[in-house]
């Protein structure tokens, strides 16, 4: 006969909880893999940019959830640093759109690297099956979170499909 441990299953708010400290965690491990020369907006702006090439400004503060002038300002110091560069519309030349520079797309490349050298280090600490049950959490997170996302999206412009 086999005993089992009897495990309730987790509820929302306990893995939220859980998940939040994770993050936080996170954020001091970025934090110490980092010789950033930009500051956490500074990287979301980048990180925009980096999947939404040629985005114009409008577009860019409403995805930060900011107004154009604070977005520009970020622009300004970013393409002073020659991470972004400022190209006009072909279609309207009032129109400027943004786009990450080489230097940028290596800087975001680096800062990626020295993260999961971080990670890599705490992971090494936890036992293979622990690590493998991680691997599978959040993965099937990663799936629900990019569902409630499209979700989002969709509800945001109509376009509901389910």
């Amino acid at each position: 006969m086999t005993v089992t441990a009897f495990r309730p299953r987790p509820q929302p708010a306990e893995v939220a909880r859980v998940t939040s400290t994770a993050a936080e965690l996170l954020e001091v491990l970025w934090g110490r893999a980092s010789t950033a020369p930009a500051s956490a907006s500074q990287l979301r702006l980048l990180l925009i940019l980096e999947h939404h090439d040629g985005i114009n400004l409008g577009t860019l503060a409403d995805s930060l959830a900011s107004t154009p002038p604070s977005t520009s300002r970020l622009c300004d110091r970013l393409q002073a640093a020659g991470f972004v560069e400022r190209v006009s519309s072909p279609a309207d030349r009032r129109e400027v759109r943004l786009h990450l520079s080489s230097r940028g797309r290596a800087f975001l490349a680096d800062l990626r690297i020295r993260r999961e050298r971080e990670l890599q280090a705490v992971l090494a600490l936890m036992p293979a099956a622990k690590r493998t049950a991680l691997l599978e959490g959040l993965e099937a997170f990663c799936d629900a979170a990019a569902l409630r996302i499209q979700d989002a999206g969709a509800a945001e412009t109509g376009d509901r499909t389910a």
